[in-house]
This record gives C-alpha cells, sequence and structure tokens, in this order.
C-alpha cells in the first residue's frame, strides 16, 4: 500500500484501490516495481554501451588559453578545462547533481564563469559565479526561483538574465551584478528571454516566446526602461516564428530567423534606421538554425537542418557572399567564435560518434578536434547508421523516418522510437541505446517525424494541434501499414518506445493499436491532458496551452478527456514500461501513477520505476543505466520471445 498512499494521496488525493499485490523494492534513489532482475549477462553486455561518453563546448577561456567544456567523468556531467587540441580534461566542478550551461566571462582579467545548477531534476535553475583563480563557487540567484539564459555584457560587469523570482509565473529579465545583486529591467506577463546585448551594452535584445510558432523579439532601452518591438509585422500574415538574433557588430543592424510569409525560417538582415529588411537565404527551403557572429562583425556563422542534418555555412557580411564547410555528416551545433576571431568552436555528433568538440580555422578550414569522447571500447565503425525513408499516410502526405537495420537479411524486430515535444525533431544522432538493440538485440529501430514535427516547414508544424492531436498517431497506424510491406522487417514483433509527448504517443498507440503491437515503453509520458495541464508547473502552463489546447475551455476539455490514454486505458492488453522522475516539473509523477494504477486495475502488465531525485529524464549515470539494462530486458521478454543475439 506504501506506493499508494505516498503518491495517490500525497500528489493527487486520487487513490482509492490496493496495490498490495505489487512488491515495492526500493533501492537507493529507486522505486522499482514487477520489474525482475536484471541477469548479470544481460548487464556485462550493456556496460560497455553505457560507458559513451559525450562533450559540448561551454566557452572560450576570454584570454584565449583553452576552452571549457561538459563532459561526464561519474555519475553526474560537469565542467573541464581543456587546454589544447587533444589535450588532458582537467575536472573543475565535482557536484552531486549535473551542471548545465555556462557562460564565461569576456573580461580578460575576471578569470570566470557563470553556470546552472538545479537539484533533483527539478530545473528551478540557479546561477553560480566560479572563480578559476581560486577554484571556489557562490551562488547569485535566491535559491527558489527559476533562473536562466544568462548572457554576460561585452564589458564582463554584469550579466542579463531570466526569472521566475517575482511571481513563480512569469519570466522576467534582471541584470545581476557579480556580487549578486539582481535588477529587474523588465516585468511583463509571459516567457521573456535574453538575446543579446548590443556593442556598447546600452540596449538588449530579449523576445518573448508563446510558442514554437510564435514570438515576440523586442529592444529594450536599458537607460530608459522602453521596450520597443524589434519590427512591426503585418497581423493578417497570421504569427511570426523568430530563431536566432543577433546585434551587428556596430549595432546599427540585427541578424535574426524567421518564417515571416515563408514555410521555412529564414536568415535575414534588419538595418534599424531604415528598417529594412534583407533576406540573405531566399534559396534554402530549410530551417536556419545556429547563428553566432565574429567579434569583429565580419563573418557570420550559421547552421540549417536539412532532412535532419546539419549544413554549416559561413557569411562574409561585406560582401554577403557565402560558403558551405565540408563536415562530417551528422549534426553540428554550438557555435562560438574563439577571442581571436581567427577560430570557431563547435559541437560535431554523428550516428556513429558520440558530440565532441571541434574548431574550424577561419583562414585554411582546417577542422582540429579538441576531444575525444570514448564509444565504451566499441569499434564506432560497426555502429548503424540511419537510412532515411518516407511513408505514406492516412491522408496522403509522405512522413519522414529514420531507420537503423541490423546486419543480416530478416526479418527483424522492430522498435519505433517517437520523439517528443510535441514540436521536436528525430535527428541522426548518436545515440547509444539504439545501437545496443541494433547490434545486439538484432532489433530494427524506427524513429519518424510525425505530423507537429520540426524542421518541416510551419504547415506541417502546426498539423497536430487542438483538435488535431490524434492525427500524429494516426500517422504511426500508417508506419505500422508500412512495416507490413517490409520484407526485412517482421510486422507481427513490433514495439513502441517514447518519453515525455512521446511518451503520451505511446500510449495512445497502445490504445489504437494494441492488437498489432506487442509492447511499449512510456518514459514520462502524458497519460491525461486535463490532468497534466492543470498540474504542470505554473511557469510553463501557458505554453502548453498554446499547443494542446485550453482545458478551461469546456468543448477543449471534453475532447482532451476523451483522446487521454487513462480514459481509454482498458484497450491495453498488451505489456507496458513506465519510467518517471518524481521531481518531474513538466509531466508530473502523477501522470505515471495514474496509468500504472489504470493497467493495473485492469489487470494488465506494468512493469514501473520511479526515481526520487531525477526530474523529466535520468541524468544520473547510475539511473540511467539502470532504466537502459530494465528497457533492454523489457524488449528480450516481450518483443523478442526471450531471444536474441546475446543469449
Amino acid at each position: 500500500m506504501r506506493s499508494c498512499l505516498v503518491f495517490a494521496v500525497v500528489l493527487l488525493g486520487w487513490c482509492s484501490f490496493s496495490l498490495s499485490q505489487v512488491e515495492r523494492i526500493e533501492r537507493g534513489n529507486l522505486r522499482i516495481e514487477g520489474i525482475p532482475e536484471i541477469p548479470a549477462e544481460l548487464s556485462a553486455r550493456l556496460r560497455q554501451y553505457q560507458n559513451t561518453r559525450s562533450a559540448s563546448l561551454a566557452g572560450w577561456m576570454p584570454d584565449g588559453s583553452g576552452i571549457l567544456i561538459t563532459t561526464r567523468f561519474g555519475e553526474t556531467t560537469q565542467l573541464h578545462v581543456v587546454r589544447e587540441p587533444g589535450g588532458a580534461r582537467r575536472q573543475i566542478t565535482f557536484f552531486d547533481e549535473p551542471v548545465g550551461g555556462a557562460a564565461v566571462s569576456p573580461a580578460k582579467d575576471a578569470n570566470a564563469f557563470v553556470f546552472s545548477r538545479d537539484v533533483g531534476g527539478s530545473e528551478f535553475y540557479q546561477l553560480f559565479l566560479y572563480d578559476l583563480t581560486t577554484g571556489s563557487d557562490r551562488m547569485l540567484t535566491d535559491g527558489k526561483s527559476r533562473n536562466g539564459g544568462a548572457i554576460w555584457a561585452n564589458t564582463g560587469d554584469r550579466l542579463a538574465y531570466s526569472t521566475t523570482r517575482r511571481n513563480g509565473r512569469d519570466s522576467d529579465i534582471h541584470l545581476l551584478s557579480v556580487n549578486g545583486e539582481s535588477t529587474p529591467v523588465l516585468e511583463e506577463s509571459g516567457t521573456w528571454g535574453v538575446v543579446d546585448w548590443s556593442p556598447d551594452d546600452s540596449l538588449l535584445l530579449v523576445s518573448q516566446y508563446v510558442s514554437i510558432n510564435e514570438s515576440h523579439p523586442h529592444v529594450l532601452d536599458l537607460s530608459t526602461g522602453k521596450l520597443t518591438p524589434l519590427r512591426e509585422t503585418d497581423p493578417a500574415s497570421g504569427p511570426v516564428a523568430y530563431g536566432s538574433l543577433r546585434f551587428h557588430a556596430d549595432g546599427t543592424g540585427v541578424y535574426f530567423v524567421s518564417d515571416e510569409q515563408s514555410e521555412f525560417e529564414r536568415l535575414r538582415y534588419l538595418n534599424r534606421a531604415t528598417g529594412q529588411i534583407e533576406i540573405l537565404t531566399p534559396d534554402i527551403d530549410w530551417n536556419v538554425e545556429g547563428l553566432e557572429l565574429s567579434l569583429d562583425g565580419k563573418t557570420l556563422a550559421f547552421t540549417v537542418n536539412e532532412e535532419g542534418y546539419s549544413r554549416l555555412y559561413l557569411l562574409n557580411t561585406m560582401t554577403k557572399e557565402r560558403r558551405t564547410i565540408d563536415l562530417p555528416i551528422g549534426l553540428v551545433g554550438g557555435l562560438e567564435f574563439s577571442p581571436d576571431g581567427q577560430h570557431l568552436g563547435m559541437v560535431l555528433n554523428t550516428p556513429q560518434t558520440p558530440s565532441d568538440v571541434f574548431s574550424l580555422d577561419l583562414n585554411t578550414d582546417k577542422l582540429t578536434r579538441w576531444t575525444y569522447s570514448e564509444t565504451g571500447g566499441l569499434n564506432s565503425d560497426q555502429f548503424a547508421t540511419p537510412e532515411l525513408i518516407r511513408f505514406e499516410t492516412f491522408d496522403g502526405r509522405s512522413i519522414p523516418s529514420f531507420l537503423y537495420k541490423p546486419r543480416g537479411e530478416g526479418p527483424f524486430p522492430v522498435v519505433i522510437d517517437i520523439h517528443g515535444g510535441p514540436e521536436s525533431q528525430e535527428r541522426p544522432s548518436f545515440n547509444s541505446s539504439i545501437q545496443f538493440y541494433v547490434n545486439e538485440l538484432g532489433v530494427a529501430v524506427l524513429a519518424p517525424n510525425v505530423r507537429g514535427s520540426n524542421g518541416y516547414g510551419k504547415s506541417y508544424l502546426l498539423l497536430d494541434n487542438g483538435m488535431k492531436r490524434e492525427d500524429s498517431v494516426k500517422d504511426i497506424g500508417a508506419l505500422l501499414d508500412w512495416i507490413e510491406t517490409q520484407p526485412q522487417l517482421d510486422s507481427h514483433r513490433v514495439a513502441v518506445l517514447g518519453g515525455s509527448y512521446g511518451g503520451f504517443m505511446v500510449l495512445s498507440s497502445m490504445t489504437h493499436y494494441n492488437d498489432r503491437l506487442r509492447a511499449g515503453i512510456d518514459i514520462v509520458g502524458i497519460s491525461n491532458f486535463v490532468t497534466f495541464l492543470e498540474n504542470t508547473q505554473d511557469y510553463r502552463r501557458h505554453l502548453r496551452r498554446a499547443e494542446y489546447g485550453d482545458e478551461q475551455n469546456p468543448e477543449m476539455r471534453e475532447f482532451l478527456t476523451r483522446i487521454s490514454p487513462t480514459t481509454n486505458a482498458s484497450k491495453i492488453t498488451i505489456p507496458l514500461f513506465v519510467a518517471q522522475g518524481l521531481n518531474d516539473p513538466r509531466v508530473p509523477a502523477s501522470e505515471s501513477e495514474q496509468m500504472v494504477a489504470q493497467i493495473r486495475k485492469n489487470g494488465g502488465d506494468v512493469w514501473y520505476l520511479l526515481a526520487t531525485d531525477e526530474g523529466h529524464g535520468f541524468k544520473k549515470k547510475s539511473t540511467a543505466d539502470y532504466f537502459m539494462e530494465a528497457a533492454a530486458l523489457f524488449f528480450k521478454t516481450h518483443l523478442l520471445d526471450g531471444t536474441s543475439k546475446t543469449n
């Protein structure tokens, strides 16, 4: 009964059934129900895949003496300094909780950076100042509110950041001194973030985020407090989504990305004096993503998302000529110019190699590798690379998906891996779990970008909003139809896997296609849209209503209730594995608890894993390792009928 009392009464008060037949095993931070002991041989084979690492660029040292990176060499991701390409990584933070992003002070004599950290996956991030000279750190924020997006002024004497400290709901803009004094400069309703400082530090570029389809950039004058829209748009043209924005090096203009009068987000330049806008990528029919400007303003680096793959461009801001940089096929991100302007730092990731930090010499285009992340001793050449396929869905649209296949002829069992968001995008990046399923279990993995996914134009992005929510589930039905036409895939052995919104897609797919699936794994998934919207954190509720609909509207509430997996749980008769973090601020643990309760009430088979010191996903290595082992065992048991290459 303990599970019922702790969660149903404390979190929701909805418990009216008994879980006395289900044994709860408490193992450190884990609460385990219905999961068998992990066989030693399975744990042993997984160990190498669990010990792959990655590295990300946190910033260049202001004096050019190296880079700051994040990587994991223990239980959590921490910050390290690398002094030269291929050099040793010197760890400088040693916390039980993972460290988030960092921003290095541009002041050469400061020798400091700001980083973020939360507790237990709560996502109530605090900002800390780290002194590289003394090796000490101290908290700058209040320890209670949610803080982030910190950007240093060009002088390095202060930062601008967003915080919910005023009311816990709205994200305001504050200026923060290095002694911890926080001064509000913008207090408005909604979710506001800092984008950039003007070269003379007198202005801030700020943006109000409404949804992935709509945002409103403004210029904030710090001397007067005047807030001015970056530009006036025609309301009749509908909402406009803005991406990256940067002041020109002389402050006379702004580079920005938007989808105004376009299906895709194009790179543009605004002359602030005349209001004239120039489209710099009129010929690229894909989204421009990352954007970074060199300190001298002569070079603009940007990436384009082409069918999920990244392409890097360098633009000469004087001549407007651009060139493509030849890089490994995969993903490119984390762009940052070195202080001397001679190199462009970046993070590269491919399906066969985890993220590592590189730099590009802007004079020679030579690519230099700074970090060498391990792949657990495995031969990365043996990892599967995905094939981009398309399948036709119920309304004739073509849906893209990445297919990872084992070696051999098959027919292979299939795991459909559904991304979250729902506005995220499945992309061809390194994933150790997928590689294990493919190489060790002999399972094919299909990672679809159903309607509502980002990267394929704003019309595609809107196809699952509001009352169209179940159309994305129909896309999974169409994928099941496609699998039946593929001789190399076994349509009688198909499972679904997904997290967050992808967890909802798993649960909903199981209610609609129960007789066509073998099993499903739901990670921190939405089980009821009404209770989700009522219980998600205040600061994000209005953002989710913009996507899913407002549950306060009676008609929408009835629709959301009708399509929710808890309403249709009786249709699920196949095995389910639910994994959840207790401190999840996005999808509360109550969403998983009530789904588990419904399945058990109906006599169904459900494994349940709860991590008491995690949030929206598992960031601690020991938790992630156990989940990976349990998921592999679940698929071996319910998808492979106990047989696999590791037996």
